[in-house]
């Protein structure tokens, strides 16, 4: 456990678009990490990266400090200068022995994510590890430790509600839009191309949705977002004259002034008297109270997301406590299996050895006596020396596994 040591840069100090700076690409990233484990005398690493941190995690007996960090960081070669290496590693947290697992528990069950219960942080942790444990990086030591951070991470899922509820506004948004049984072919409008929009437009696509039309001032985005969607894309000022019909309408700008109104609204409709869908997400909303009047409206909105995104929120966090109990119940009965996987390797040799008294025995010391047993007493003393070799090996060591357990 002593040798366990984490070199973290995460969202906690450091801005998310300056993170970015610290990925390393992927085709260099091996060579990187085989170098730096050569230099240091790292036993065994491996390399995280998402847009909420990056880590080395490593087994190593060298001391961890800020100096190592910053020998390691000019040694893996980042393409950053020395002011700029200097200013992540101010920034920078270390870790070691029990506080690095600890650590690693912690992000894997996504209570030091951006947003408390987000699942992603454990499969993306889990295929870190797998890019280099195939290369070669590492090895028995952490995978180990990558089983307890799996398992705790699984119970903590399992056994608390902190990835219960959905608290993007986004993902929220499409579960409203969901329940109101649109089919796949239903007809979408989506007016904005910006991240929100690109976002919810992810989800929708996951979900077999395939009839798309997109509308943003800037046409050159509008087309990049249709072509995503295989859908079709025009300005804004062409809803004014969109006669296609609708069913839903996602929308989302930074307009300050409302885009649908209730005249583009009715032409929208092109004569369809029936219930639509819209979803809002702007801030203020694009749509116009007067379309809410005159027309019947799905309406769902940014602020009554919130509101629900706030309370799912709150109750992630009423379940910390939940899942730090799982995390040091974990931890304990980690540190328990850490001995008695030394007292395996400490008694590896015994089977061995016993080997060899019993060899010397019956081919040396007592040669002639059981050179003149008939079969069946050889059969029998062969019987009677497997069974005590089998005892002399596995007695010792549940023995010993007993001790250790009694004792703590």
């Amino acid at each position: 456990m002593k040798y366990l040591k984490v070199i973290a840069f995460t969202h906690k100090q450091i801005e998310l678009k300056e993170l970015g700076r610290l990925v390393i690409c992927q085709e260099n990233l091996t060579d990187k990490l085989q170098r730096v484990k050569s230099q240091f005398g790292i036993s065994e690493i491996f390399y995280l990266a998402t847009c909420n941190r990056v880590e080395f995690v490593m087994l190593t007996q060298q001391v961890v400090d800020k100096a190592f960090a910053k020998q390691f960081m000019d040694a893996i070669d980042m393409g950053l200068c020395p002011i700029s290496t200097g200013t992540f590693l101010d920034a920078a947290s270390i870790y070691e022995d029990r506080e690095a697992l600890e650590h690693l528990l912690r992000t894997s069950c996504s209570l030091e994510s951006l947003i408390v219960g987000e699942k992603e942080i454990l499969a993306q942790l889990r295929k870190a590890y797998e890019n280099c444990k195939e290369a070669g990086l590492t090895g028995d030591g952490l995978r180990m430790f990558m089983n307890c951070i799996v398992k705790t991470a699984k119970e903590v899922y399992t056994h608390t509600n902190i990835s219960k509820n959905p608290i993007s506004v986004v993902s929220l948004a499409y579960r409203k839009l969901k329940d109101m049984k649109l089919c796949t072919n239903a007809r979408v409008l989506i007016i904005g191309a910006g991240e929100t929009n690109r976002n919810i437009s992810k989800y929708l696509q996951k979900h077999k949705f395939t009839n798309f039309a997109v509308f943003n001032r800037t046409v050159a985005n509008a087309t990049q977002l249709a072509a995503d969607l295989s859908g079709e894309a025009f300005n804004l000022e062409a809803l004014k004259t969109y006669d296609k019909g609708f069913d839903a309408i996602i929308t989302c700008t930074s307009s300050t002034e409302p885009i649908i109104t209730p005249e583009i609204y009715k032409g929208l409709l092109n004569g369809d008297t029936d219930r639509k869908t819209i979803v809002d997400l702007a801030v203020p909303n694009d749509t116009h109270p007067d379309v809410l009047l005159q027309f019947p409206v799905n309406f769902i909105e940014v602020h009554s997301l919130n509101e629900v995104a706030k309370k799912n929120l709150q109750e992630r966090y009423e379940e910390l406590t939940h899942a730090e109990a799982i995390i040091d119940e974990n931890i304990n009965g980690f540190l328990l299996e850490l001995k008695q996987r030394r007292i395996e390797l400490a008694m590896r040799q015994v089977p061995e050895k016993i080997k060899e008294i019993r060899n010397t025995a019956i081919n040396s010391v007592f040669a002639e006596e059981v050179q003149g047993m008939d079969q069946a007493s050889r059969e029998i003393l062969e019987k009677v020396i497997n069974y005590m070799e089998k005892k002399y090996i596995s007695v010792p060591m549940i023995m010993a596994k007993d001790i250790l357990i009694n004792n703590n």
